[in-house]
């Protein structure tokens, strides 16, 4: 293991011009989570702790990120729409752009092309790409390009279109059940600090840590980040082998994501696992397929193993 060592930055991208709407809803859930202190209560903070984990575990880690963008692993398709309807309440755009910016960013890492790389401003790697780059809105000839298999599926289409409908509807029903507080909290407060900790993926994991695999980019494995993010910090990791639905590779790397995947393995409702393991006679780390047959077959899956380097 190594510490990152930094390239030359390549030029800043000519920057767009501000996007608007995003920026004021940026700005209005930034202040009312500045709001939300004071109407502070021990509900109001457990409710946003269990959607932080719903929204940013189930949601972005498990579903658009692991399951939708890189496939890896399977469920059946109600599951499957239950953990991207999990990620829409992120508030970090609709499946079918969440999933082809992500795709873009490993086909160009920190490369002309990456939609959020810090080699164009540390500020814009965080957030400034949202507030005046494409942010998730790319065109059909995009779409077509990079996620053919999300835009064919209806529900996508629809939850792409309105991810936006979910949000309200969770805003409306914590206001009815909670009022204020909880609304403010499970909302505002949530929202803006799981935007801040996805983002700190795109810039934090792309400046500071240390590097397990040359991967060709400056991506890194950072534990304060996979901490905040449910394991997804272990970047350097995940763009070595980026199909890989588990991205702490040893005991000690934290990946409560990959957890969760193994919670629905062992009820039945997760196979085709793919996972990283380092095979001790030929000095690599190797992919590993399984498929379950059975229920009781958890743990005797089928391995077809891949070298990847």
């Amino acid at each position: 293991m190594q510490s990152q060592a930094r390239t030359k930055v390549v030029p800043a991208r000519q920057k767009r011009t501000i996007n608007w709407s995003n920026g004021f809803f940026l700005s209005m859930f930034h202040l009312g989570a500045l709001a939300a202190l004071f109407f502070w209560s021990w509900q109001a903070i457990v409710t946003a702790v269990v959607l932080y984990w719903v929204a940013g575990s189930l949601g972005i880690g498990m579903g658009y990120h692991r399951l939708l963008t890189h496939r890896g692993y399977k469920v059946p398709r109600i599951v499957e729409y239950f953990l991207a309807t999990c990620g829409s309440l992120a508030l970090e755009g609709g499946p079918i752009q969440w999933a082809a910016t992500h795709r873009i960013h490993h086909a160009h890492t920190d490369r002309e092309g990456d939609p959020h790389t810090p080699r164009d401003g540390r500020w814009w790697s965080h957030v400034g790409w949202i507030l005046r780059g494409d942010a998730q809105q790319h065109d059909q000839a995009t779409i077509a390009r990079y996620v053919p298999d999300l835009a064919k599926d209806r529900f996508y289409v629809w939850l792409d279109r309105l991810y936006y409908v979910p949000l309200i509807v969770l805003a409306l029903a914590l206001f009815a059940f909670g009022g204020w507080s909880v609304m403010l909290w499970g909302i505002f407060v949530r929202g803006t600090l799981a935007l801040h900790a996805t983002w700190l993926v795109n810039s934090a994991t792309h400046l500071w840590g240390r590097q397990r695999f040359d991967t060709g980019d400056d991506s890194t494995n950072s534990w304060w980040v996979a901490m905040l993010t449910f394991g997804e910090g272990w970047h350097n990791n995940h763009h070595a082998h980026p199909t890989s639905a588990r991205h702490g590779f040893k005991w000690y790397e934290v990946d409560v994501n990959w957890w969760g995947i193994r919670a629905l393995q062992f009820l039945g409702l997760a196979r085709g696992i793919k996972r990283v393991r380092f095979k001790k006679s030929a000095t690599v780390w190797q992919l590993v397929s399984g498929e379950r047959r059975t229920k009781t077959s958890l743990g005797r899956a089928l391995k077809a193993h891949v070298a990847i380097k």
